[in-house]
């Protein structure tokens, strides 16, 4: 458990924005990711599922994408429905300190990073879920 301060941020591409002070009060999966990196391909049907079987927790993904026209076509043709962003400079990864695709960070209500996924883990692992849960 890291048990620190989530870095607040805000981070537009034109079409979805997300400011992370916004989801105050809910957990959050802050995810790190990008179209070309395999393990993040993989990972996202996952991260959806998550989604639709979690609602109340906020499943936010940020793109390290350049290409705009991939990151579209790649949330399209996948029926990508989580909150999702394309943050070509970086800026998260950066405030976060990753350097690696995919990370997720499993933020509680109050702001506090409470753990660090690297790679694709199983979203449906009940221990994970459990924990996510007790949040």
């Amino acid at each position: 458990m890291l048990n620190i301060p989530a870095p607040d941020f805000t981070v537009a591409d034109g079409s979805n924005s997300i400011h992370l002070s916004n989801y105050r009060g809910k957990v959050v999966l802050l995810n790190l990711w990008a179209t070309w990196c395999a393990p993040c391909v993989h990972e996202m049907p996952a991260l959806v599922q998550f989604h639709h079987d979690y609602p109340n927790v906020a499943v936010l993904a940020v793109s390290v994408d350049e290409d705009p026209d991939a990151y579209k076509q790649f949330i399209t043709e996948r029926h990508i429905d989580l909150t999702t962003v394309r943050d070509p400079d970086e800026k998260v990864a950066k405030l976060y300190g990753s350097d690696g695709w995919p990370e997720t960070y499993i933020i509680d209500r109050n702001g506090v990073i409470r753990r660090k996924v690297v790679g694709d883990p199983d979203w449906s692992n009940p221990e994970i879920r459990s924990f996510i849960q007790g949040l």
